[in-house]
């Protein structure tokens, strides 16, 4: 099942311990190498103010209707007690309001929401806001991750024009098929005369 960003955040945490909500998810923390969801902050409930204000979506054992449900509190942590949570938190990412482009440098928009799995919390769509001349036939754009050739921490650019990604969204079924298109440094970022990243990866 795909959820939208906007639709998790606020979602219960629903504890089997005690039975009933401990928490809600404020944030979702997204580590740009992978382009997966790997914790949630959390408010409410038992959740202190600071401290162990996290959880590792690897300790979701459900998402439904009304929450997401996990065994307990103590599956709450801090970014102490994990190395990826503190160098992801460092970095600051996010994919929400990140511009979009062709690599013919063609603006597509900006980021407003983005579809994960609920199985795993990888990130499947972007959802694309129209600039305002364009809105008007389109307000919005949505774009698989398999698109998508470079991200930084300023914008997503994506291997086909307008056209294309239209086309291919009105066919595209989103079964999950990832390949990693994302690197971590810029010199990794540029990719060989027409030859995408994900082309690389399967080298």
């Amino acid at each position: 099942m795909l959820l939208t960003s906007s639709k998790i955040l606020g979602t219960p945490i629903l504890s089997l311990e005690v039975g009933g909500a401990i928490g809600q998810v404020s944030d979702i923390i997204i580590d740009p190498d992978t382009l997966k969801a790997i914790a949630f902050r959390l408010t409410g409930g038992v959740v202190p103010r600071t401290g162990t204000n996290y959880l590792d979506t690897s300790s979701v054992r459900e998402y439904s209707p009304y929450g997401m449900v996990i065994d307990s509190a103590d599956e709450f942590i801090s970014p102490d007690d994990v190395v990826k949570l503190s160098k992801v938190l460092q970095l600051n990412f996010s994919l929400i309001g990140l511009k979009v482009e062709t690599k013919k440098h063609h603006k597509l928009g900006k980021v407003i929401d983005y579809t994960v799995t609920s199985d795993n919390f990888s990130v499947q769509q972007i959802i694309i806001k129209r600039p305002t001349i364009k809105s008007f036939v389109d307000s919005e754009l949505t774009i698989h991750r398999r698109e998508i050739v470079e991200i930084t921490d300023y914008k997503v650019i994506v291997k086909d024009e307008e056209k294309v990604l239209k086309e291919r969204a009105k066919k595209e079924d989103f079964v999950p098929n990832f390949v990693n298109p994302f690197r971590k440094t810029e010199q990794d970022y540029a990719p060989a005369d027409n030859q995408t990243l994900a082309d690389k990866d399967t080298e």
